[in-house]
C-alpha cells in the first residue's frame, strides 16, 4: 500500500491510519533519531511488549506503562523483586505478561552493565550505523522488511549482553521507531524531513 492522503493535505505512511494518536506518533516521533540512553531503553522495552500485539495497543497504554515502570528508569527497574512483579501482573493499565515484565527487568540490568562498562547505550546502538540514520527509499509497505541482516546482528549482540525480547523483528521495529533507519515511504511528508 502507498501513502494515505489526509484531510490536512499531507501524505503519510498507511500504517498510522487516521486515528489522531497514531498520526501524531507518526508525525512527531516515529523515525526521529533518538540519542537519549534512557529513552532508547524505554522504546526497546515497549517494542518487546508489543510482540504479538499491535503498536496502537502499546501506544494507548504508554502513559500507564510509564507510571507502572517508574518512568522507565533502568536503575529502579533493575531492583524490581517478586512483589513488584506480582503488583505489575495486577495492573490492568499495562500488558500483563510475566515473561515480558521479567524481560524488562533483565534488560534494565543489562542496560546498567552497559552504561557502567562502555560508552553508553546510545553510543553502542548508533555505532551500528556509524552514528547516522540509514535512509531508504521505500515506495510501498511491501518494500519494508520485517527484519534485516543488521537487525539480526544487533539482536544477537543484545541477547549476548542479557537483553530480553529483542529478536530481529522487534529490533528492526525499534530501529525504525528511534530513527536508526528512515522507513517512511518516499511519498510520505516525513521522509524528506528526516532524510535531510
Amino acid at each position: 500500500m502507498k501513502t494515505l492522503a489526509h484531510a490536512d493535505g499531507l501524505s503519510r505512511c498507511p500504517w498510522c491510519g487516521m486515528e489522531p494518536i497514531y498520526v501524531a506518533y507518526h508525525d512527531e516521533e516515529w523515525g526521529v533519531p533518538e540519542k537519549d540512553d534512557r529513552a532508547l531503553y524505554e522504546k526497546l522495552v515497549l517494542d518487546g511488549f508489543q510482540a504479538g500485539l499491535s503498536w496502537i495497543t502499546i501506544l494507548r497504554k504508554r502513559e500507564n506503562f510509564r507510571r507502572a515502570f517508574d518512568g522507565f528508569a533502568p536503575s529502579g527497574i533493575a531492583r524490581y523483586d517478586k512483589r513488584k512483579i506480582a503488583a505489575l501482573m495486577q495492573d490492568k493499565g499495562i500488558v500483563r505478561n510475566r515473561m515480558k515484565i521479567e524481560g524488562a527487568v533483565a534488560s534494565a540490568r543489562a542496560w546498567i552493565a552497559m552504561m557502567e562498562k562502555g560508552s553508553g547505550f546510545s553510543a553502542y546502538l548508533w555505532d551500528f550505523t556509524d552514528g547516522e540514520p540509514l535512509v531508504f527509499r521505500r515506495r510501498t509497505s511491501k518494500d519494508i522488511p520485517a527484519e534485516t541482516p543488521l537487525s539480526r546482528k544487533i539482536s544477537k549482540d543484545l541477547k549476548e549482553r542479557g537483553f530480553k525480547f529483542c529478536g530481529p523483528t522487534i529490533v528492526y521495529a525499534f530501529m525504525q521507531a528511534v530513527g536508526m533507519v528512515n522507513d517512511h515511504l518516499v511519498q510520505c511528508h516525513r521522509h524528506r524531513a528526516l532524510a535531510g
